[in-house]
């Protein structure tokens, strides 16, 4: 019995179905993109499953990247369609896990941050954990990271709970707070000044 042997029509269907398959590993990791970056200044990078990818404006953000930025730098990002982020200096931020519209949960490990989630945006389950203790955001903006010598923590918008050392402090727009060091209590609940707070943002903003 004579063998017959694919035609030419055959093997291009064939290599087409081979292509689509090769391309789907890059066209699902595209879809896994929980944001993206919108702003830059100075080097960013994202820790990713071990790889060490350099940040620019456009870039995607991922589920489980931790993202750090070098000395006097900046970056902004967006993640889902309202909430965004923005990292100062020396800032290492882990995206541990996010889901639009629903959670989010985030280490901040280093630098400051300030977050900003406009009051018509549904309400998420977003948390923010430190060394220095837990925030759990409500629709809101604020600062936290270092300055004048402690970690720091400002609402300028909304609400925010403060968890440090067991005990959780409900700060509403203009309340700030102080933790001097990680496993410390927050100290009382107060008004920062606007030279503060002025200071406090700008520490998050481009030079």
């Amino acid at each position: 019995m004579q063998r017959r042997h694919p035609n030419r029509r055959q093997f291009i269907a064939a290599a087409t179905c081979l292509a689509g398959a090769l391309t789907l590993p890059s066209r699902t990791l595209a879809a896994d993109s929980i944001g993206t970056v919108t702003a830059l200044s100075g080097v960013a990078t994202a820790d990713r499953s071990g790889n060490n990818i350099s940040l620019s404006v456009g870039a995607g953000l991922m589920v489980r990247d931790l993202v750090k930025t070098g000395d006097q730098s900046f970056l902004a990002m967006l993640l889902g369609d309202a909430t965004a982020l923005r990292l100062g200096a020396d800032a290492e931020l882990l995206i541990d896990e996010y889901l639009a519209g629903v959670k989010g949960t985030f280490d901040l490990s280093g630098g400051a941050m300030v977050f900003d989630r406009p009051e018509d945006a549904p309400k998420t389950a977003t948390t923010i954990r430190s060394v220095f203790g837990q925030l759990g955001v409500r629709g809101t903006r604020f600062f936290a990271g270092p300055n004048r010598g402690v970690f720091g923590v400002f609402v300028e918008r909304g609400e925010l709970a403060v968890t440090a050392d067991g005990q959780t402090q409900l700060l509403g727009s203009g309340d700030g707070v102080d933790i001097p060091e990680p496993g410390a209590p927050a100290s009382s609940v107060a008004r920062w000044s606007q030279d503060r707070i002025n200071e406090a943002f700008a520490s998050v903003a481009p030079a």
